[in-house]
């Protein structure tokens, strides 16, 4: 292979760790989600959080380890699509969410009912 056609190595995307004032990281959890599976997945030591469009995963696990001062171990992400609904007779569109699935290690909880 000549040195022309040689391939070029891509500089890696290692995330820098963020600082974040406390006051921001609430903007990062919207409200957590209280629903029959979410209460299943609770069980499971997971709890499921409604977070903005822009949030991201190292943000949301900074927000919830350093808010509920618990130890996250993994956080998923998913974005549900706004459904079309009717509104006095005209087409609407509701908006998109985009949900957290947070895990925490194990024999640590998070009480959701009492708030922040």
């Amino acid at each position: 292979m000549s040195p022309v056609n040689k391939p070029v190595k891509k500089a890696s995307k290692k995330a820098s760790p963020k600082t974040v004032n406390v006051a921001g990281l609430y903007d990062f959890i919207s409200a957590p989600m209280i629903t029959e599976k979410a209460t299943m997945a609770s069980e499971h030591n997971q709890f499921v959080f409604r977070v903005p469009i822009t949030a991201t995963k190292p943000d949301i696990k900074q927000a919830v380890e350093t808010l509920f001062k618990v130890q996250v171990t993994a956080v998923n992400t998913l974005i549900t699509k706004g459904k079309l609904k009717r509104f006095r007779g005209r087409p609407g569109r509701r908006a998109d969410v985009k949900k957290a699935i947070v895990t925490l290690a194990a024999g640590q909880s998070i009480d959701v009912t009492t708030g922040l």
